[in-house]
């Protein structure tokens, strides 16, 4: 088994939809063509509010993107599954659009050492998993919060681990949080990493491609490609937008979707600035890379009944996790993926490099006849000026609060939305889709 995924269950969602008001010609500026933009230019949009979205890229969907060079095989670089598929609201999309879905299990995996050899660490790893949760259980009764890493460091178990038990404890938080939440371990809130909630049911991937979503939700919309957002203002009643080249947007309210790496980074300038609660969130919350190698090759050469690989190597972090989509889809391709401070790592190496380094790590596992690659593609998303990583988790000194922050309404005009402003749902599409809603329906309630 894997170490985990996300996990925890959730009663279905009931989302309750305010009653719109009169649009009274009202005008509204999207900014961000992702799951939450759309979602909410949507709901405006049936509502009978003019809307339209200002999409910096040349493509919609944000962080679903799925890549289709190889021919009858896509691939997606960014968001991959359903997390968890009873009562999401995804779910429905997925329906909505005849999407196909196929489920992938934790249980079906296999794990490797160092030296290449098959091993069963189910066992060793609920031992350390064990110590994870001490160390978070101690760290939940100090007076300030504290990283992941230095709560497991301070625990006088961790100090007697052996080689072993500190190789697989690394194994443990890399496949089990710097994966999951895409940060470092001492990037990590000891007190709050996990304060998200999920759906039950499991995880569903799409054999044909995520991009199926956001192409349902984009029908009917005013789109504009190419559109990049330099400044958005508060003025008077209204808001302007103002676009590279000096093209400004007038609207009655703007919604801000792009992600909270962008906003870190000050893609954006908002005059007049935005309010303190706003600004510290942005500041305090963290914003976490996970970069993915994808590897097709002729046929596997792998156990073709399972859909995760892992590579307990004794080096932290790399090339932990593979996913096979063998089983699922019926592709002869791995995706190797690196959250946190690995990825960083793999970021300042040539694609070249990243896929040698990924063939060392299967030839261990498989033998020196593994082949190279008949095609392989690198996620450079930290690198991609419009996101900046991949997603945000709770780093130490922040939570749910300050997500709720980062979603309050400014003046009754400018709104933030995208998984960041998920208290309950961050890092995933549905939060990001739920967001969009909640800012779209707060419009027509305004």
């Amino acid at each position: 088994m894997t170490v985990s995924r996300r996990s925890l269950l959730a009663a279905p969602l009931a989302l309750a939809m305010a009653p719109a008001r009169a649009a009274r010609n009202r005008r509204v500026a999207v900014i961000g063509a992702g799951m939450a933009g759309l979602a909410c230019a949507r709901r405006l949009v049936a509502a009978g509010v003019e809307t339209i979205v200002l999409e910096a890229r040349a493509r919609i969907g944000g962080r679903v993107l799925t890549d289709r060079r190889w021919p009858g095989q896509p691939v997606e670089l960014g968001a991959t599954w359903i997390h968890g598929v009873s009562g999401n609201p995804v779910t429905a999309l997925a329906r909505e659009a005849g999407a196909r879905r196929v489920a992938t299990s934790d249980e079906a995996s296999v794990a490797y050492g160092p030296d290449g050899s098959a091993i069963d660490i189910d066992a060793d790893v609920s031992r350390v998993g064990a110590l994870i949760e001490e160390a978070r259980e101690v760290a939940g009764g100090l007076d300030n919060d504290i990283s992941l890493k230095d709560a497991i460091e301070a625990l006088p178990r961790y100090r007697r681990l052996d080689e072993r038990g500190r190789m697989l404890l690394a194994h443990a938080v890399n496949a089990r949080y710097e994966l999951d939440y895409a940060g470092d371990w001492s990037e990590l809130s000891a007190w709050s990493l996990d304060e998200d909630s999920a759906f039950g049911g499991g995880d569903v991937l799409f054999p044909d491609g995520y991009d199926a979503l956001p192409a349902l939700l984009a029908r009917g919309l005013d789109i504009r490609l190419g559109a990049v957002v330099e400044a958005v203002s508060r003025a008077g009643w209204g808001t302007r937008v103002r676009l590279a080249g000096g093209e400004a947007v007038g609207a009655d309210h703007v919604v801000v979707t792009v992600p909270l790496g962008v906003l870190k980074t000050g893609g954006i300038a908002f005059e007049p600035e935005l309010p303190a609660g706003h600004l510290e969130a942005i500041r305090r919350l963290g914003f976490g890379i996970l970069e993915k190698t994808c590897l097709r090759f002729a046929k596997p050469f792998w156990p073709a009944d399972v859909d995760w690989i892992e590579f307990v190597s004794g080096r932290r972090g790399e090339w932990t996790e593979w996913l096979s989509l063998a089983r699922a889809t019926g592709a002869a391709v791995l995706v190797g993926f690196h959250g946190g401070a690995q990825a960083r790592v793999l970021g300042s190496l040539d694609d070249g490099a990243v896929v040698e380094a990924a063939l060392d790590a299967l030839r261990t596992m498989f033998g020196s006849n593994v082949p190279a690659p008949a095609g392989s593609i690198v996620t450079r998303w930290a690198a991609d000026p419009f996101s900046r990583g991949a997603y945000s988790f709770n780093a130490v000194g922040s939570d749910g609060a300050m997500r709720r922050a980062l979603a309050e309404p400014v003046d009754g005009r400018l709104f933030l939305a995208g998984e960041a402003t998920s208290a309950e749902y961050f890092a995933t599409t549905h939060g990001a889709y739920l967001s969009g809603l909640a800012a779209a329906e707060a419009i027509l309630a305004a």
